[in-house]
């Protein structure tokens, strides 16, 4: 049993001052105020932090140097690192990719998920930004590796068909998957995917306002990094923009970097779509938590850390160099929204649409997957089923 004392408890509907959280056998037992019998149990000061449930992830490519096509064990390498970063689950997230390159991280993807290993976080299924995106707003994804899913002939070295299988062979592995529903058979495809049991995503897209409400009566129930590579909202063409923040069925991912989407846009999608149904999520590459300077790799294509993002060697913008910490930090002092919406947003509301039940949230009988921060909203400690498996992030600076 351990005690979690004197910390202010960022619940579902308000900040409980100077609350204690009791944890036993992994899961909430009781949420107190006022003094606390510790018992025999193990007793930590939270006394002037925030305790926050744990930060879910939902896209994520990679952090302090690795990639999740990396091979290897690459996948396990990420699950370790983030919880420093107040991480307890994360969907790892790739780039188009050949078969080989996805089978082999779906099978990484698959041994974490089977075999969970005690101090990384939670590894959930996976979210393939994938090859079926329009060229055209592919940003730094493979432009070689993108296919269209009408397609009945090989381009290249495989075809659609090819990663569709790859897909059908590791179900229970693909969790979202990113499509362009104006490419030939995008619909029919949003369809299918819906009907095997995947998370359809609008993304990497040019559709039109009509298109995009079209794949939402398909089933598709989220956006892939809303305003990023996709057409811009404007008052007589929304766009695919203007459908997802139209429509409430639909979830948004959101960049909380400041610099993908300017504060004042990011404003305007929580105003729109409510924090219950925005996902702040990194986008974080392999230059994550790296130097400014440093470089790293995105699907096997070398990106450099800069002070606002990482890039390829061209210049285009390919991910962030985002922590989830630093995203709460920023939904709180630069969005302007409160501690509890930062919760909602971080937490709530992805284990909310992933379907995580008693995971994101502060309650009795909830998974204790928490987070400790201070002041400055620096992870202090992490705990990921009521076990401890991070401790103070130097690395993330507090605001100046």
């Amino acid at each position: 049993m351990i005690v979690l004392a004197k910390g202010d408890v960022v619940l579902p509907d308000r900040v409980l001052s100077e609350g204690t959280i009791i944890i036993d056998a992994g899961r909430i037992a009781a949420i107190e105020t006022g003094a606390v019998d510790p018992g025999r149990a193990t007793t930590i000061d939270a006394s002037d932090c925030y305790i926050v449930p744990g930060f879910i992830d939902v896209h994520v490519h990679g952090v302090e140097g690795y990639d999740t096509l990396d091979g290897g064990e690459s996948v396990a390498e990420i699950a370790s690192r983030l919880p420093r970063y107040g991480v307890t689950a994360f969907c790892p997230t790739t780039v188009a990719c050949p078969p080989k390159e996805l089978r082999g991280f779906l099978n990484q993807v698959r041994d974490s998920r089977v075999a969970a290993v005690s101090g990384r976080a939670r590894v959930l299924p996976a979210h393939l930004e994938s090859n079926f995106i329009s060229p055209d707003f592919c940003g730094a994804q493979p432009a070689s590796c993108l296919r269209v899913p009408g397609a009945t002939a090989s381009e290249g070295d495989f075809s659609a068909r090819d990663i569709l299988d790859t897909i059908a062979a590791s179900r229970p592995d693909v969790g979202i998957v990113t499509v362009a529903p104006e490419l030939t058979g995008g619909l029919d495809l949003v369809a299918s995917l819906v009907a095997s049991g995947h998370r359809v995503s609008l993304g990497h897209s040019g559709a039109d306002y009509d298109t995009a409400i079209a794949a939402i009566e398909a089933g598709a129930r989220h956006a892939t990094h809303l305003f990023n590579r996709m057409t811009p909202l404007t008052h007589r063409a929304p766009g695919l923009v203007g459908a997802v923040l139209s429509r409430e069925e639909v979830a948004a991912e959101l960049i909380c970097d400041g610099y993908h989407v300017h504060p004042a846009m990011c404003r305007m999608a929580i105003a729109a779509k409510g924090a219950q149904s925005v996902m702040a999520i990194t986008d974080g590459t392999g230059a994550s938590g790296l130097p400014i300077g440093s470089a790293a790799r995105l699907g096997g294509r070398r990106i450099e850390a800069r002070s606002e993002a990482a890039f390829l060697e061209d210049g285009t913008l390919a991910g962030s160099v985002l922590t989830m910490d630093r995203a709460f930090r920023t939904i709180v002092t630069r969005f302007g929204s409160s501690i509890v919406e930062a919760a909602t947003m971080c937490s709530t509301t992805p284990a909310r649409e992933l379907g995580l039940t008693g995971f994101g949230v502060i309650a009795v009988g909830a998974v204790a997957d928490l987070v400790v921060l201070d002041r400055g909203f620096r992870v202090m400690k992490t705990f990921i089923g009521g076990e401890q498996v991070g401790s103070l992030n130097t690395s993330s600076p507090a605001p100046v």
